[in-house]
């Protein structure tokens, strides 16, 4: 008896061996931190924030008009000239008529441009836009 309590302290534990585990995780947390930006399919806007941001909406993905602080206009990710704003924006909405158009202005943008750019997509006809913002955290004290 006091043979079986002796290979029974010597016998191997399972030990799982987690750092290739961990290498794994870790690679996959820097790809996915270098990729999600560059999923971004618009230009680069800093975004004005405000408390209580709406949810998104659900369904198709929408067209994204941005509006960078100097006045340049981007479609997705095509520049877009003054000249040819509604006949792109036209163009896009004849393509797909029930998609919707968020609009990504750049806070320093002045508003009286933001609002003229909501009443072309209105008398275009898209069946929605929405203005992107960010949402903006209270402070705690």
């Amino acid at each position: 008896m006091a043979r079986s309590l002796s290979k029974s302290a010597y016998r191997p534990h399972p030990v799982m061996n987690v750092t290739p585990l961990v290498d794994v995780m870790l690679v996959l947390l820097i790809i996915f931190m270098v990729i999600i930006p560059m999923m971004e399919k618009s230009a680069k806007v800093d975004l004005p924030s405000i408390f209580n941001v709406d949810e998104a909406p659900k369904g198709k993905d929408p067209f994204t008009l941005s509006v960078q602080a100097d006045g340049s206009m981007f479609l997705e990710q095509d520049k877009l000239s003054p000249e040819k704003l509604k006949e792109s924006l036209a163009t896009a909405h004849e393509d797909d008529p029930m998609k919707r158009l968020v609009l990504r202005a750049d806070k320093d943008t002045h508003y009286r441009d933001v609002r003229t750019l909501f009443k072309i997509c209105q008398e275009i006809g898209f069946p929605g836009i929405s203005m992107r913002v960010n949402e903006l955290k209270a402070s705690s004290k």
